[in-house]
This record gives C-alpha cells, structure tokens and sequence, in this order.
C-alpha cells in the first residue's frame, strides 16, 4: 500500500483475498472512514479486519476490540433471544402475545400472536403520540404505550418495518418469560458462553473503546420533504418518532440505554459469531444454543409483500422470516435466496448462509443514507461468495 491509503490490520485466509480487497477498496472508492468486517466458515473465522479512524477528526485508530453502534443489526441478537426461549418450551410462536403480555391485549391486540412480532406483521411500526429519545430510553414507559396503543393495519397481513419497535416487543416478551431483559438474557445465554464482544446496554467501563458515528450527508430540504410526502403515517411513526442520528448514537445515554431494535454495540468478529449461530443452524464455535429445528425455523418465511415502511427502497417484494430477512429475489445476503440476515442504519451488517455454512459481520462508523444493502456491505458480499 502508498503511504496516503488506509493500513488495514488483521488477517484473512488466501482462498477470501476477494473479500480483503474489497474491504480496502471501500476505504479507497467508497469513502470509508473506519470499518472492520469478520467471516466465517463452518465456525471458524477465515476473515478477521479492520481499518481506518474510530471518530471523524482523524485521531483514534480503529483497533481490534473497537467497538460501534451498529443499528438494526441488533435485530438479529434479539431474535436469538426469543428463538433460545421457544426451543426450551417456554414461548409459543403462534400464542397470543397477550398470554405472556396480559396488558398488550388493549386495543384490539387480543389475537396479535408472538410471530407477528418477530416478523414485523404485528401493525406496531411506531407509536401513534409523540414519543421522545428520553422517554425511548425509558424501557416501562415505552414498552406500557406500545401495549396500550391500537396497530396502525390489521395485524398478520403485510409486513411493515418495525425500525425502534422491535426490540421493545419482542424484548418485553422475552422479559416477561424470563425475568431478563434482552440485553442481560443476551449476556448470559449467549455472549457470555460464547465470549462474544457485543452489548445492548453498553457497560461504562467499554465507553472508551467505542468508534464515533459520523451522519451521513443531508438530503436537500425539497428532496427530503418530497421522501415523506410518499410515506404513509405508520411509516413516518416507525421512521421519525422519535427521529434518530448519528448525533443523537455518539451520546452516553444512547450508548447506555436498552434500545434492543437500534443499539446493540459490538465488533464485527462479535457479529460475525452472532449470526454465526444461525449458519450454523444452531452451533457456533463448539457450543449448540439451539436445536436445528429452532433454527432452521428462524427463516420461516411469514409472507412477501411490499413492507408497508420501506417497500420503496427495493426492487422486488421482500419477506421477513421469524426475526430476519430473506436474501430473497433482491440477493441482499448473496445468490442464496434462503440466507438471510440484516442491515443497520447506516451501513452494518450481519449475514448467516446455512447451506454455505458462512457468516459475515461488517461494521463501521461513517454511516451512508442507505437503511439496508449499502454499496460497501454490498461490495463485501459478492467479494465472499466470489471466494466460495
């Protein structure tokens, strides 16, 4: 490399070279400002880099245990949770959610089922009052408006992107069957065995290794007002109450609330054994979390249809299985149409392929305008199935 390119650290395996050079071409021609992306294959890491500056002034490194905010990526984490808790016998995927969540019946939500939830089908894509970032942060007072309030269309049939509800409602559920909150269930069933470096709800003592987000660029005020006179109302609830930034991520009270939909932090090694998990249809790295059963379920697909929140910004109908999406027509997690992963704001990504028992986490701090496949974690994609 010259002397003006981005040093990029760690190792990857001859036969992914592919996947190194595209890493170092998204520094290159893709503006990448700090990144690191990990590979998998049958549980072993062949891919493990990173890269670049961990804030916007040029001044920290990004080094190996930096960690960052990496959006909806949580998602997946979450829906982990969940699935551990049906394998065990203790959740029931098409019992109401009102069973376990007596107060979330209100508001004709009586029939809503735990399935609804994990696949963005339950109608509860953003609150319908004026719903703050303080009060987000605060986990009883979110989670007592979601179950009071009604669903925005008729639960069950179409899916609708659930941007910052998920991981209060799936969250809660898994609260209200094991007593844990998301982030501490996540810590003890599985980072801790697993000895994976991701959060939701980051420790203080991990503040200082944590890579600042930088916001992409502002729309035009006219292209932007234009993007919301399409949207319809429970799209703008799921996207804009309350709005979330970049500005907004790089604060302490992010960083230390439980946001289980938005702010998991972690590494892209961590991310990469999380789905790691899912390709490896329930074992990652010596341990068995779940049965194969479980989860293959997890990619239960729930129905295509244009997602009633972002349907616009992909070319073919989408569909989500219980807690992920489908690769499907659009290839978002590679030629495989039955892997599935997801996106963050921004960038990141986490993708598990079960019958190339591969998985990739990419992670990174200079967010594009892209909710999901990016040009850089796009890049990385095809880089990977080029090698296999």
């Amino acid at each position: 490399m010259s002397g003006n390119e981005t040093q990029v650290h760690g190792h990857c395996d001859a036969r992914f070279t592919a996947v190194r050079r595209a890493f170092e071409d998204n520094f290159r021609e893709r503006g990448e400002r700090g990144a690191a992306v990990a590979v998998t294959v049958g549980g072993a890491t062949v891919v493990d880099l990173w890269g670049g500056w961990a804030d916007a002034a040029r001044s920290r490194p990004w080094e190996r245990d930096t960690l960052v905010n990496v959006w909806s990526t949580t998602k997946g984490p979450v829906a982990l949770c969940a699935h551990l808790l049906v394998d065990r016998g203790l959740l029931d995927l098409d019992a109401p959610v009102a069973v376990y969540w007596p107060e979330f019946a209100a508001a004709g939500k009586e029939k809503v089922l735990v399935r609804h939830l994990l696949s963005h089908r339950a109608g509860l894509a953003g609150l319908r009052e004026p719903h703050s970032l303080e009060q987000l942060c605060d986990w009883e007072l979110t989670t007592q408006r979601l179950a009071a309030t009604e669903p925005w269309w008729e639960p069950g049939t179409r899916s609708g992107y659930h941007a910052l509800t998920y991981g209060h409602l799936v969250g809660e559920v898994v609260r209200r069957v094991s007593g844990l909150r998301p982030g501490a269930f996540l810590a003890r069933e599985v980072t801790g065995p697993l000895d994976v470096d991701f959060h939701i709800g980051l420790p203080v003592r991990d503040s200082g290794r944590v890579a600042e987000l930088i916001a992409p660029a502002a729309p035009a005020g006219s292209e932007q007002a234009s993007v919301f006179a399409q949207l319809a109302p429970a799209a703008i609830a799921a996207l804009t109450n309350p709005a979330v930034s970049a500005e907004v991520a790089n604060t302490p009270e992010w960083r230390a609330a439980e946001i289980p939909a938005a702010n998991g932090h972690g590494t892209a090694r961590a991310v990469a054994s999380l789905y790691g998990v899912f390709a490896g249809l329930g074992s990652h790295g010596g341990h068995r979390l779940l049965s194969r059963e479980a989860a293959e379920r997890v990619r239960e697909g729930q129905g295509s249809c244009r997602d009633l929140v972002l349907g616009a910004g992909f070319e073919h109908e989408t569909e989500v299985g219980l807690g992920l999406w489908l690769s499907g027509p659009d290839g978002s997690y590679g030629p495989n149409p039955r892997a599935f992963g997801h996106d963050g704001f921004g960038g990141s990504c986490g993708l598990a392929d079960p019958e190339a028992g591969v998985s990739l986490g990419y992670v990174m701090n200079r967010m594009g305008p892209h909710i999901a496949n990016d040009p850089r974690k796009t890049a990385l994609v095809d880089a990977l199935y080029s090698a296999l």
